[in-house]
């Protein structure tokens, strides 16, 4: 578990602190957007073939092959014609990195500490983010992009001498699965990932970047704090009570010229956010086999981040952005009865 935390972390670390770095270093919006746009379909495409690929090649190989596209890739990042294409070769790392590595914590903890395991897992993944994002752009503007393209490069490599030492697992199938049991956690998820994308995106437009800055990083601080949190405390009865806490959050951010209201929706938003990791991904692991849920969970991620950035885009246009946020606490809200009437889980 060690190795594989130390390699995911490795991973997502050269990820994030290009993340915000290459769309500075090209400048221009039309640049920067095609270049995430290749980014985020390396990652779909790929995490739609990574069960698959667990099941032909082992996690050890695979997670590796992830670790590779992440990053040597980056060493040609100078040359501006090879911006697209490395950014959808680092997409496909990224997407096999967190399909593997999730799949992998179902598949070495017991069933009965898996969600205290997920919790664990959630701590080592949102780690690089914090330090990743705002690392990358300061060196970028002080220190040049070449030398953190070099250094976003490295470190997966780092992490692929973890990933040397994980046992050579293929998933195991899983009998008598629950038919359809997957949709509901899914949808409630995919409602609360809308509700992230929108945050992310639209908060730093609808009040000031300093203030935006101070709520972004009270979000992701708490959010893997509290997916650790439910991982050794919370039962599948705290799922309800984590979309409530989601909805809430954004529902704040209706008062956006309100410091207060905009750094405590944001702290609340990653709180609720946190806890719903951790326990939709227990209730799905519960259902299916580790990379089929991986991929399904990592897929509800990714498209509804996608869906909350450019779709809910168009409706703000319209509504203004304290409505808006107003209008997206309400689409958080309509999952709550998927969450349904469940005992809690066994957790330690």
């Amino acid at each position: 578990m060690n190795r594989l935390m130390l390699a995911s972390a490795a991973g997502l670390l050269g990820f994030y602190l290009l993340f915000s770095a290459v769309p500075a270093y090209l400048g221009d919006g039309m640049s920067a957007g095609l270049a995430t746009g290749a980014l985020m379909l390396g990652t779909v495409l790929l995490e739609l073939a990574v069960p698959w690929l667990l099941s032909r090649y082992g996690y050890r190989r695979v997670l590796s092959a992830g670790l590779l596209l992440l990053g040597p890739p980056s060493f040609a990042l100078p040359i501006h014609e090879l911006v697209l294409p490395i950014s959808l070769l680092r997409g496909a790392g990224l997407g096999i990195v967190v399909v593997a590595g999730t799949a992998l914590v179902a598949e070495l903890v017991p069933a009965e500490r898996r969600s205290e395991g997920l919790g664990l897992y959630g701590v080592a993944v949102g780690v690089p983010s914090i330090i990743g994002l705002p690392l990358g752009l300061w060196a970028g503007d002080h220190l040049g992009f070449v030398p953190i393209f070099l250094v976003a490069g490295l470190v997966p490599l780092a992490g692929l001498a973890a990933a040397r030492g994980l046992p050579d697992l293929r998933p195991a199938p899983r009998q008598h699965q629950k038919s359809g049991g997957l949709a509901a956690p899914i949808a409630v998820f995919g409602a609360i990932t809308l509700a992230a994308g929108v945050a992310i995106t639209f908060l730093p437009l609808a009040t000031s970047p300093k203030l935006a800055s101070a709520a972004l990083l009270a979000q992701s601080i708490l959010t893997p704090a509290a997916r650790w949190w439910a991982g050794r405390h919370a039962g599948t009865r705290w799922l309800a009570p984590s979309v409530l806490a989601a909805a809430a959050g954004i529902g704040l951010l209706f008062w956006s010229a309100e410091p207060v209201a905009v750094v405590a929706g944001m702290a609340l938003f990653g709180a609720g956010f946190g806890v719903a990791q951790n326990l939709t991904l227990t209730l799905m692991f519960e259902r299916g086999e580790a990379g089929r849920v991986s991929a399904l969970w990592n897929l509800a991620f990714d498209a509804g981040m996608g869906v909350g950035a450019l779709g809910l885009g168009v409706v703000m246009g319209v509504t203004g952005y304290p409505l808006g946020f107003a209008l997206v606490a309400v689409v958080v809200l309509a999952a709550l009865p998927l969450t349904g009437n469940r005992r809690p889980s066994m957790v330690r």
